[in-house]
């Protein structure tokens, strides 16, 4: 698959702190590729970098098909963290003057704008003005502004932040479908169950320092050990007795046995005690928000 972005040994310091260090991804055409990390990692940093905001002091950032170190601003399209709409420019106007300042035609824009407000919910909203939005539609509006150019590179900072369960649904729609009209996605956000569901690769960070790298699939087979979830009544010391247990969350009848990396699955289940009392039974792998919060803590343990 073509890379789109690439960006090779980025590293950048403020002062006497190294912000990031040694940091090295791509970005392909048509996937959805989301970068992670705690409070403070070094994302933003990582994303004003290649946006031009700022520049590196080591390493190199690289749109593929245009001249080394040029930044074809035009061909990407950016919902930063921090929201930043005129108040009282009309919806309409502030969508148009987003596509003006990338040279993209106006009447394709106006056509354009008209079928994202409908498809997000705002059709009759084109003559309103943003401060009558509320905060949702307001992401909206920003959101149609940061794809209504056909960007190339799309990037999205924490973009389900202030949406409502129906509208993350639809922002998790139309960004696969962007996604699967060739637009390569780079996604930040600190909701894992947006990320595992619609997210092809990830590239996590911490402190600075890149601690995960790869497609979901791998990363999950490597860090995401085995759990069995089991409802009925039984004492969690012969639960934690049972092989391969590394720990037991119980609440009620409900226990979460959490499974050694080694573990057999198969095998495994033949090994459970007669007696334990099942009323149901099932066997998944942890989930990336867990995942995330191991490395996290653990990245964060070794620092002290």
């Amino acid at each position: 698959m073509e890379n789109v972005l690439s960006v090779k040994n980025l590293g950048k310091s403020f002062k006497s702190k190294n912000v990031i260090q040694d940091i090295s991804f791509d970005v392909r055409k048509g996937e959805i590729m989301a970068i992670l990390g705690p409070n403070g990692a070094g994302k933003s940093t990582t994303i004003r970098n290649i946006m031009g905001i700022m520049y590196p002091d080591e390493g190199s950032i690289e749109f593929h098909n245009y001249a080394k170190n040029e930044i074809p601003r035009q061909k990407i399209g950016y919902l930063p963290e921090e929201r930043g709409l005129y108040k009282n420019v009309k919806v309409m106007d502030m969508i148009l003057y987003l596509a003006e300042l990338k040279d993209y035609p106006i009447k394709k824009a106006r056509e354009r704008a008209m079928e994202y407000l409908a498809k997000l919910g705002l059709e009759g909203k084109e003559k309103v003005s943003v401060e009558e939005l509320s905060k949702g539609m307001g992401q909206k509006v920003q959101f149609i502004g940061s794809i209504i150019h056909e960007p190339e590179l799309l990037i999205l900072d924490e973009p389900f932040s202030g949406l409502d369960p129906v509208s993350q649904e639809v922002f998790k729609k139309e960004i696969k479908a962007l996604a699967d009209n060739g637009t390569a996605i780079l996604l930040s956000s600190h909701q894992m169950n947006m990320v595992e569901e619609i997210c092809d690769r990830l590239f996590m960070i911490s402190q600075g320092r890149k601690v995960i790298y790869g497609s979901l699939e791998d990363v999950k087979n490597e860090y995401a050990n085995f759990k069995c979830t089991l409802r009925g009544k039984n004492d969690i010391s012969i639960l934690e007795r049972i092989p391969h247990v590394q720990r037991v969350e119980q609440k009620g009848e409900v226990n979460v046995l959490y499974l050694s990396q080694d573990v057999r699955v198969t095998e495994w289940l033949r090994q459970l005690p007669e007696s334990l009392n099942i009323q149901e039974l099932s066997i998944d792998r942890i989930s990336l928000h867990e995942i995330f919060i191991d490395v996290a803590t653990a990245q964060q343990g070794g620092a002290q």
